[in-house]
């Protein structure tokens, strides 16, 4: 139950959240055009699991940490950042796994 509740909080008010759901869907039409192979799937699917968890965890820790310090303050800037570039990583995963799968498929 609250997982559901966390689940359609993040796709109905995080626009990070949506963004990034939008390219899996894209990834997913993708993948059946082209006829992935099973290890290509895991791999995209992996991908793509990764950043929607680092967006769902980076959200969290932004909430809490609007939560615990309203005001603006150094320390929880650094911690939003923190967050926000374990995201960033995420995202260049899924580029470099969804580059090394489709990029031969196109050139």
């Amino acid at each position: 139950m609250y997982a559901s509740k966390g689940l359609w909080i993040l796709i109905t008010t995080e626009h990070s959240f949506m963004f990034h759901g939008s390219i899996s869907i894209v990834l997913l039409v993708l993948g059946f055009y082209n006829n992935l192979s099973n290890a290509e799937w895991g791999l995209q699917i992996l991908a793509v699991g990764l950043i929607m968890v680092s967006e769902a965890l980076n959200t969290a820790i932004e909430k809490l940490a609007d939560h615990v310090e309203p005001a603006k303050h150094q320390v929880i800037a650094e911690i939003k950042d923190v967050g926000a570039g374990a995201v960033f990583i995420a995202f260049f995963v899924e580029v470099a796994i969804a580059g090394l799968i489709y990029i031969p498929r196109f050139f």
